[in-house]
């Protein structure tokens, strides 16, 4: 066992989980997101490391039955109580004055599922939107005119970890900020030795930034087998992800059939993946709204206003040469036609070159101590709002008066993602080395920006490729 690995273990012995990839060939066939796996890895290990393969496979038949699974005619014919940990999707039917759900993984549409008003009352979480919890269903048979359907009679949310965000920051304390990534990476599900350098471990960090700060836009164009898609799909119950397909302005962000918010308003960020697949339903109708909700956090539908914290980042291929570096020097290129748009690029605040980026290879699987990825998912969306990290990065800073303001908001905001992620137990600015902020937060900050900014200045002319000399305030 690693330094590190004793640590970990040490700083979180309730939320470490030890991750070895033959424990989880036990999922073989289940298609289920990391925080799923790591909390039944957890339950079912002992102090040693020590899968009990049966005691999970049992609960994986038990409660996360297949989509093949007979769970209708269980609860048709047999008329059983079914209970299950699974994914579902709650829906708001206005026209007819009913909460309606459904489970994909398991075939129940939203025609057949519906959650009773005294249910819906108790946990004030079933709103639209996705979720994951343990459910109890029964069959409701037809009766009068009323169609047959699937009722939903408790549920428990999944919240494994009541999370302490004090003990976690306190944690950071026994950590040096390189063993501190080193922990990061891991609980992203990757092992930090397959590596190159110290700067490509931050820019393998900068894909969860949105997940710990709000309203935080970003652009990746990395090459296939990267592993952008896995991430932002495997590690966080709080976030959305299309790939592909269609996008229109109701799932976007308000659906006025149905007068149900879109994703935008329901989840900590969204991600658009293969962005070059993707098509609008409304190109000019979903910029507009666009524009107007990344500059200010909320945008008009219908007369409905529609305010959120949601950050977005839209990931998508980008032809390489035989060095690895881009074919054309306008990147956005390839994007489609929405996001050509200097204005709308210029409300995103940073690029990740996902190229420079290592592609997924057997060296890059964890084998060793992590932190549990539901945990860890728990405590970036607990660290989203809390404002002590924005007050000290404004107290670093030094801007210049005449500094663009898009560019000010962009390096603020990205600096104050990673002092969260790698400092969260400062509390002041005596707390933090100035040396260490300016290298781990605002120089990268700085050239996720100029990216931004390069190439906006290589679409439209009107836009300067010049950056404001935001520095570090030295006065005492």
């Amino acid at each position: 066992m690693s330094t590190l690995d004793e640590k970990i273990k040490q700083a979180f012995p309730d939320e470490s989980v030890i991750k070895i990839p033959q424990n989880y060939s036990v999922f073989a066939g289940k298609n289920l997101p990391s925080f799923i796996k790591d909390f039944l890895i957890k339950r079912y290990t002992d102090n040693y490391g020590n899968l009990d393969r049966n005691g999970v496979l049992k609960f994986l038949e038990d409660h996360i039955p297949s989509k093949d699974n007979d769970l209708k005619n269980r609860l048709r014919t047999h008329r059983e109580e079914v209970t299950v940990l699974t994914r579902f999707i709650v829906e708001t039917d206005l026209k007819n004055d009913k909460l309606l759900f459904s489970i994909p993984d398991l075939g129940i549409k939203s025609s057949e599922g519906r959650i009773p008003d005294h249910v819906a009352k108790k946990n004030k979480e079933l709103k639209d939107g996705e979720l994951w919890g343990v459910v109890t269903l029964v069959y409701q048979p037809p009766a009068d005119k009323e169609k047959g359907f699937v009722e939903l009679v408790n549920y428990k949310a999944f919240k494994p970890y009541k999370v302490d965000l004090e003990y976690f920051r306190a944690a950071r304390k026994e950590f040096s900020t390189t063993e501190w990534i080193d922990l990061l990476i891991r609980s992203m599900e990757y092992n930090p030795d397959g590596f190159e350098s110290l700067s490509q471990k931050l820019m393998f960090l900068s894909r969860i930034l949105i997940f710990i700060e709000p309203r935080l836009n970003m652009i990746e164009l990395a090459p296939k087998g990267t592993g952008k898609s896995y991430i932002f799909g495997n590690l966080s119950k709080y976030g959305w992800m299309i790939s592909g397909g269609k996008v229109t302005r109701a799932k976007l962000f308000y659906d006025m059939t149905k007068k149900s918010m879109g994703a935008i308003t329901l989840y900590d960020f969204v991600t658009m993946d293969e962005i070059q697949t993707i098509t609008f339903s409304d190109s000019a109708e979903i910029q507009a709204a666009l524009k107007s909700y990344l500059e200010f956090g909320y945008t008009t539908v219908a007369n409905v206003k529609l305010v959120s914290q949601a950050g977005l980042i839209i990931m998508g291929n980008i032809s390489l040469s035989k060095d690895k570096k881009p074919m054309r020097l306008k990147y956005f290129s390839e994007l489609p036609e929405t996001f050509k748009e200097s204005a709308l690029l210029d409300r995103f605040h940073g690029f990740i070159e996902g190229w420079k980026l290592p592609r997924i290879s057997e060296d890059l699987k964890i084998n060793g101590w992590t932190l549990n990825v539901e945990y860890f998912s728990e405590i970036m969306h607990e660290l989203r709002d809390k404002p002590i990290y924005s007050a000290i990065v404004n107290d670093l800073l030094e801007v210049p008066a005449k500094a663009d303001t898009r560019d000010t908001t962009a390096v603020k905001r990205i600096a104050t993602a990673y002092l969260k992620l790698l400092f969260p137990n400062v509390n002041d600015t005596s707390e933090i080395d100035k040396e260490d902020f300016k290298t781990y937060c605002l120089i990268p900050s700085i050239e996720k920006r100029q990216i931004i900014r390069r190439q906006i200045h290589l679409i439209d002319e009107e836009f300067s490729d010049e950056m404001p000399d935001i520095k570090i305030e030295m006065n005492e």
